[in-house]
């Protein structure tokens, strides 16, 4: 992550005043209350499934680190030390403890997003004791032939440093997005609200693809912003194993610290904050969903990727102009087109440098479908035809032929 760039404190420009209801500044730490919070955050479930393992399994067997050292695991509800999980259905225990620790440890909701990421890690966990010799570090293994990873582009480069330095195994690479949402003059600007709200926040802002730069056309860019801070406000925020919350903490406090300091560094670089703009909560690891406008493509929270509830809105003029300034980043794993027109769809989906163009929806993905990006965002691609050709090789076999017949 870039240091972060310290400037004077500006104040809100006149122009937003209609927007800024009575009360509220844009300086650091003062901002409207009036989300839709769950009781959650001050009162979180407490489920009764006690933690059994604490070790690490190697070959099979659980055992003690070398060192004899542990880490505590945090509930990102509360900052406490993880010390139960969520009690599930008699017949899917397992798969239900299992999505239940990871809502615990990362915060989406437990019924949704960690269920099936659950589906995952007990596929591949009942893979691993019966490839266990074929695992030491994956990197480096000079028995590995290809190699996937997904994370951030830091550690993809040090992925791709280990691979050329042990065998030059082929590698592909899911990194880091900071994808631009594009709404047009002729969108109908509450839809595209709503898609551009979902793109952003989905499990908290916490996704490579999250449509955190929304380039908004300077016929519908007031309105829009009017109706993104209310729907911003609107958003419930809580225990993901309550009923109802859209939105529960981050991962964990350097992330929810991370968060905060592009915050606060939006607001000293002149982005005029909306709404949002800090913790919600005394406790956990809750974030507000955070509105910027009159944002910059020099500043840190439109160039880096925050991964949190953190929305920077731009305003252009027209389509050359919103096709450079979207290409204008280091990143280029998706984008989003909100248009009616078939003819501006087609020239900015031709135009983008990423590996995704969503029109007129957003976080669309079926295994039929490629997905992976241009640039720092990766290279290679998962799903679809195309991801098969990351794991084959090209074989020529030429032998004579006695008396070959020729037609």
């Amino acid at each position: 992550m870039a240091a972060m760039r310290i400037s004077s404190l500006l104040s809100c420009s006149l122009s937003y005043s209609s927007l800024l209801p009575k009360g509220r500044f844009c300086g650091v730490g003062r901002v409207v209350s009036g989300y839709s919070t769950s009781a959650g955050i001050e009162n979180p479930i407490n489920p009764s499934i006690k933690v059994h393992c604490t070790q690490l399994l190697i070959k099979g067997n659980f055992v003690d680190s070398a060192s004899g050292k542990t880490f505590p695991t945090y509930d990102p509800r509360t900052g406490d030390v993880i010390a139960h999980v969520a009690e599930g259905d008699a017949e899917d225990i397992d798969r239900a403890v299992c999505a239940a620790r990871e809502a615990f440890d990362e915060g989406p909701w437990p019924k949704m997003t960690a269920y099936e990421r659950s589906k995952v890690l007990f596929r591949f966990a009942d893979l691993l004791d019966k490839h266990i010799e074929e695992l030491a570090t994956l990197e480096s293994h000079m028995d590995v032939d290809k190699l996937a990873f997904t994370g951030s582009s830091e550690t993809g480069k040090i992925v791709l440093e280990l691979a050329s330095k042990s065998n030059l195994k082929p590698v592909t690479l899911e990194l880091g997005g900071k994808s631009p949402f594009i709404v047009c003059k002729d969108a109908d600007v509450d839809k595209a609200v709503e898609l551009a709200h979902f793109a952003l926040l989905f499990n908290q802002g916490q996704c490579c693809s999250a449509g955190s730069r929304a380039y908004v056309h300077e016929d519908v860019h007031d309105e829009f912003i009017e109706k993104a801070e209310a729907r911003a406000l609107k958003r419930s925020v809580g225990d993901p194993f309550k009923a109802g919350v859209e939105q529960g903490p981050q991962i964990d406090s350097e992330q929810f610290e991370k968060i905060l300091r592009y915050i606060r560094s939006g607001i000293e670089s002149g982005a005029i904050l909306i709404t949002g703009g800090d913790r919600l909560g005394s406790k956990g690891f809750y974030i507000q969903p955070t509105v910027f406008a009159n944002v910059k493509e020099d500043m840190l929270i439109a160039q880096d990727e925050i991964f949190g509830p953190v929305q920077s809105i731009l305003k252009f003029r027209d389509m050359d102009e919103v096709i450079r300034r979207a290409n204008s980043t280091r990143y280029g794993l998706a984008a989003g087109v909100f248009t009616n027109d078939l003819d501006t769809a087609n020239t900015l989906s031709g135009a983008l440098k990423v590996g995704t163009v969503w029109i007129n929806c957003y976080d669309v993905f079926d295994a039929a479908i490629p997905f992976g990006g241009y640039k720092m965002s990766g290279q290679g691609r998962e799903k679809g035809v195309h991801c098969l050709s990351n794991y084959l090789q090209v074989k020529a076999i030429v032998a004579p032929l006695k008396n070959p017949a020729w037609i």
